[in-house]
């Protein structure tokens, strides 16, 4: 990925196929660079090299430090997982451990998590790949009321049955380049939270229902956020003041059931949006070019005996031999630069038959024609014949700043 709000002159010619940039003299750096068709306002703007390599250090450095801070936290919780100690529950907490297991579907399988505990966090959490963990703080079965115990474990045990671990992993690997952004941070925020109340749904139907759970959410909150105690991520996702409170309002709040009206009309809001999206799209990015011989008109060679008008990215394909264009010594002293557009008809046999200049500064008009004019194609066929064909290029004369 390119380091973000980067931008130079090769960019815009590595856009356009056959793009040529080459650098003559000593001092001032000047660039050369042919497009074909209607040119790029990209090109004019160039960077100073020295500005571009700073930049781009930053990135890699930004980089690098999101990237060891990911490995460090990846260390740390495999370091608690190795220091855990296991815990060897009894009575009613064994089997509430048990009924929480075999309800989300872990219960003799691979997956089936291990239960342990450690002094380094406040609050139960659920980590691992292959071998899923569920920690809590030492003592905290005997600290917390059998209902609050039950809501912590389906928690965890909701995250494990859904693999949110792993998600998380790799949703942070994806959001390293862009980790810088924003909209990244929210998005992984919004993420997170979504991801809680999904776990909030499930741990409700496994205990004694959404009220009754919410009440056991609001008793854990405060017995993990207490003072004495170190803070740790995700203690059942309560550190986030704003998230845990959303999460209390979708579990009390009376649930509306959704019409079938109501869901007809979004579902055909939602898909008028993707098609209007998709439209527009496509009437931007699409480019089809309708051979002349296909729709008889001025432009037919075989209704008029002109040239075939054939758009330059085309005929970017059929270039055969390109003589690259010298940035002029003189036009290159006086600071002289723009670009010089041509109009070419090629020959049948893909020779230059015909160039003249449209526009352009005359200073650097004679060594685009010089170049050009030495190019040849392969012939153009229409209907299975080479025709003559006319086109566009444009030659752009840069001098960094």
């Amino acid at each position: 990925m390119p380091a973000p709000g980067l931008s130079t002159g090769f960019v815009a010619v590595a856009a356009q196929p056959g793009a040529v940039a080459r650098s003559r003299g000593h001092g001032t750096r000047a660039h050369v660079s042919v497009s074909f068709g209607p040119g790029l306002a990209l090109e004019q703007l160039r960077l100073p090299h020295a500005l571009l390599a700073t930049a781009t250090l930053a990135y890699a450095a930004v980089l690098l430090y999101v990237a060891a801070r990911l490995l460090w936290r990846s260390g740390r919780v495999r370091s608690i997982a190795r220091e855990a100690t296991p815990a060897h529950l009894t009575g009613e907490a064994a089997l509430c451990w048990a009924a929480c297991c075999r309800h989300f579907g872990l219960a003799g399988t691979r997956r089936a998590p291990a239960l342990a505990t450690s002094h380094a966090i406040a609050g139960p959490v659920s980590i691992g790949l292959r071998r899923p963990m569920v920690l809590l703080p030492v003592g905290f079965p005997h600290r917390v009321r059998p209902e609050d115990l039950r809501t912590a474990l389906a928690h965890e045990c909701a995250h494990i049955a859904r693999r949110d671990f792993a998600l998380n992993l790799l949703y942070e690997l994806l959001a390293l380049p862009v980790h810088y952004h924003p909209f990244a941070r929210r998005a992984r925020s919004r993420v997170t939270e979504t991801r809680e109340m999904l776990c909030d749904q499930l741990a409700a139907a496994a205990t004694a229902g959404e009220q009754q759970y919410a009440r056991s959410l609001l008793r854990l909150a405060a017995l993990c956020l207490q003072p004495r105690r170190a803070p740790v991520p995700h203690a059942i996702g309560i550190l986030d003041a704003n998230a845990f409170e959303r999460r209390i309002t979708m579990l009390t709040q009376p649930k509306q059931p959704i019409g079938w009206a109501r869901r007809s009309l979004t579902l055909a809001a939602c898909s008028s949006l993707a098609l209007g999206t998709c439209a527009s799209a496509l009437a931007l990015s699409l480019d089809v070019q309708v051979p002349a011989a296909t729709t008889p008109g001025p432009r037919s060679p075989a209704t008029t005996g002109k040239p075939l008008v054939v758009p330059g990215k085309v005929m970017a394909g059929q270039v055969l031999t390109r003589v690259d264009p010298v940035y002029p010594p003189e036009a290159k002293k006086a600071k002289i630069q723009g670009t010089i557009v041509l109009q070419a008809v090629i020959g049948k046999d893909g020779t230059m038959q015909n160039l003249k200049v449209v526009s352009g500064p005359a200073e650097l008009q004679r060594s685009a024609m010089d170049a050009v004019r030495q190019w040849t194609y392969k012939p153009y066929l229409l209907n299975g014949d080479p025709v003559e064909v006319d086109t566009t290029i444009h030659v752009t004369y840069s001098l960094d700043r």
